[in-house]
């Protein structure tokens, strides 16, 4: 059998991942959520300047854990009438960039969903990043915090409870069906999936697409060299060349390793995972998947890599639709 990136194609469905959650795992998320019950889910709408026929569109704004103003773009269709209740689904951007183009959400509002797409803090977008970092930042956001006294420092702590604040100013709208929400997104934009999925337990289904920020550890360990994680071999090169603090290191980038926490997932997943994928490889990715308990299916990409996946789209957008009548 082939060789898959350090796994075996035939175990990829066995693969755990390597490495332990941090001994207060459960009590650090716990004490995160209890900090996102304090924040106001308060937001402003401002009117976009993208013009459509089928919905009406806007920024939205809200101040998340920490006090960061979070941007979004918000689109719901047009001449609401009085009680209607429409579903919704929130997306979730790639690494770097932004939530994107206005149309690419219109697929969603044709089908009656209200869309809310999030601008990741300190990226391509409009969301600020208002954290202060101890210690190398110089490449990419895993690292940021990884030094610091507490690991609430952490970049990804706030930005993985942002999506859960996402989840629940959506439920809050009277226009939306808090019944029927949903989240879908690529690479990060998986990553934020699949942690939406595992803290937001109101949201109806998921559908991520070959997820980041899984198995660090394992990543080390099978020699894996990519971009999208380089800053771990940075981290070593410039903070730590003899290794002395490795086994901290992992045990701090354990808590926002995405195999640690899909165990607390209780909505239908679709996962999607490109086997050729030379990004977010996919043993990385089926250690995240096989520790989630609820319902969940998975489709396999055999000669795809990190790209583009003919028809995913067409999938999700059925699947969603779907769980509507369920």
């Amino acid at each position: 059998m082939a060789k898959l990136y350090g796994c075996q194609t035939d175990n990829l469905k066995e693969y755990m991942g390597v490495g332990v959650p941090p001994a207060d795992y459960d009590d650090y998320w716990a004490r995160a959520r209890e900090e996102l019950d304090r924040v106001s889910l308060v937001y402003k709408l401002v009117k976009g300047d993208f013009v459509t026929r089928s919905c009406d569109a806007y920024d939205l704004y809200f101040t998340g854990v920490g006090g960061a103003k979070v941007h979004c773009q918000f689109l719901k269709p047009k001449n609401i009438p009085m009680g209607t209740k429409f579903p919704a689904v929130a997306l979730f951007h790639g690494y770097w960039t932004n939530c994107g183009d206005w149309t690419g959400k219109l697929g969603y509002i044709a089908e009656g969903f209200c869309v809310l797409a999030m601008d990741v803090r300190g990226q391509g977008g409009e969301s600020q990043d208002i954290g202060i970092y101890k210690g190398n930042t110089q490449s990419g956001h895993i690292i940021r915090g990884v030094e610091s006294d507490s690991p609430d420092d952490l970049f990804y702590r706030n930005v993985y409870l942002d999506t859960a604040q996402c989840i629940r100013i959506l439920a809050s709208m009277d226009f939306v069906d808090a019944n029927n929400i949903f989240a879908t997104g690529a690479s990060q934009g998986g990553a934020l999936t699949v942690v939406c999925a595992s803290l937001s337990p109101q949201l109806k289904a998921a559908a991520p697409m070959y997820p980041f920020l899984c198995d660090f550890r394992g990543i080390y360990q099978n020699n894996f060299k990519c971009d999208s994680y380089e800053e771990i071999t940075w981290y070593f090169r410039q903070r730590d060349p003899m290794h002395l603090k490795e086994d901290a290191f992992f045990e701090r980038l354990g808590y926002i390793d995405l195999k640690n926490l899909t165990k607390y997932i209780k909505c239908d997943i679709l996962w999607f995972t490109a086997l050729m994928d030379k990004v977010c490889p996919p043993f990385s990715q089926m250690a995240a998947y096989n520790h989630i308990i609820s319902h969940k299916d998975i489709v396999y990409f055999p000669e795809y890599q990190h790209e583009y996946l003919p028809y995913a789209g067409d999938i999700i957008l059925k699947y969603f639709i779907e769980q509507l009548d369920q």
